[in-house]
């Protein structure tokens, strides 16, 4: 038998578990890329820096001066399928909302969760910190009841709100911008509907398909309806933090809901922008720092691999595929409202096997989101097992070290 020597690669991991590091091992022999986005080794923001650019806003005062003479503020945070470091952005974000005269009993926490599963103590502890939550009121929203109706938008989405966030006379937004699938950006209206937002809302603005390619913002109908929505709500102030390979805030934007977001997208296209390797005969993709949404990773890695090459997903979490009561599945041929039967890691014709690596196991009904007859293992041992019987001493591979946020120069561009 062939035995190989092996070189080591580190790939970041265990995302709110320990954020430490895997190595996967290759063939010496194989031809292996590591594709890393333009911002993966960019330098953590210092708290001066936040508490610098938290002043400098787009499109509006700083928020120290708009939080003056109001009597409520809400803090609308992003959840934990989202890597945002809140603890990270918060103290200066208070700093400001004390310097416009508000008390800690003035200020209260919403996870906006949006149609995903709420969360318990521990959660909020990772996002926000012990001290805040002992402190403050912190909320999952619940997207099933309690709700101000605010109308339709023009596209005949209800806009129901979250109750409590619509009590707040200041409605403030900590979270992360990266590529996503249906918004092409994150971030911005977004953390309200579909964050804090009735299912019943979230259900016919997640079926507009029109203008919602990866990366595009510039005509997409979701986006537009959610800011739409956003508008009568009232949002006032929008921190978004651009994250590097870390998951640490390495640049951040604030201000109005709009303009601070579209520069937040214009420094994100740069930001998370990846060359794709083509004719891969492996493409992988570490999920990180979304591995309980991996199968975002699917777009950046499928543009890699050749025709019956292998796709592989490197999901280092112990949750799983994360609970979505919009379009997750609930028994064995049905789900939420959104739920459909295909699968999101589509199998193109061109593609050989979908290879998913995940130490803590697999729930079977997860299996769904990555394909049926996808090969699922415990250990990247396994997996190269795999790929070795297939593909012998020579191979061709990319790897996508950070693949849930990073984006081809062509979907960068896709505006």
């Amino acid at each position: 038998m062939l035995v190989l020597s092996m070189k080591s690669i580190s790939v970041p991991a265990w995302e709110w578990y320990g954020w430490k590091s895997e190595k996967i091992s290759f063939p010496d022999s194989w031809d292996v890329n590591v594709q890393k986005m333009r911002g993966h080794d960019a330098k953590a923001l210092t708290p001066n820096e936040i508490v610098e650019k938290l002043q400098n806003p787009f499109g509006t005062k700083p928020l120290g001066e708009i939080a003056k003479g109001k009597r409520k503020c809400v803090i609308i945070f992003d959840d934990m399928t989202r890597p945002t470091k809140v603890t990270q952005i918060l103290p200066s974000v208070l700093g400001e909302l004390r310097r416009g005269g508000l008390a800690e009993n003035q200020i209260v926490f919403m996870m906006a969760s949006g149609a995903h599963t709420g969360r318990m103590l521990f959660d909020f502890q990772k996002k926000l910190g012990e001290e805040i939550c002992a402190k403050h009121l912190v909320f999952n929203h619940n997207p099933y009841e309690n709700f101000v109706d605010l109308g339709k938008t023009s596209r005949g989405t209800p806009i129901l709100i979250n109750k409590e966030v619509m009590t707040c006379d200041l409605k403030v937004v900590i979270s992360s911008i990266m590529p996503h699938f249906g918004f092409g950006f994150g971030g911005g209206s977004k953390m309200v509907l579909p964050g804090v937002a009735a299912v019943e809302s979230i259900s016919p603005n997640h079926a507009i398909k029109k203008g919602t390619d990866p990366g595009k913002v510039s005509g997409n109908e979701r986006r537009l309806d959610s800011e739409e929505a956003a508008q009568k709500v009232g949002l006032d102030f929008v921190v978004h933090a651009l994250l590097n390979a870390d998951s640490d805030a390495c640049d951040l934007v604030s201000g109005d809901m709009i303009r601070a977001h579209r520069e937040g997208v214009r420094r994100a296209r740069a930001h998370y922008v990846t060359k794709v390797v083509p004719n891969a005969d492996i493409s992988i993709g570490n999920t990180y720092p979304m591995a309980n949404e991996g199968y975002k990773a699917y777009h950046i890695i499928l543009e890699s691999v050749r025709e019956r090459g292998d796709m592989v997903y490197l999901l280092y979490t112990p949750e799983g595929c994360r609970v979505h009561f919009y379009n997750g599945r609930f028994g064995t041929d049905y789900g939420g409202q959104g739920w459909k039967p295909d699968v999101y890691v589509k199998k193109p014709w061109k593609m050989g096997r979908v290879i998913c690596v995940s130490p803590s196991g697999v729930m079977k009904a997860d299996e769904h989101y990555y394909g049926e007859g996808s090969k699922w293992v415990k250990t990247w041992k396994e997996a190269l097992k795999l790929m070795e019987n297939t593909h012998g001493s020579q191979a061709k591979v990319a790897l996508y070290p950070t693949a849930s946020i990073q984006i081809s120069e062509a979907n960068a561009s896709s505006d």
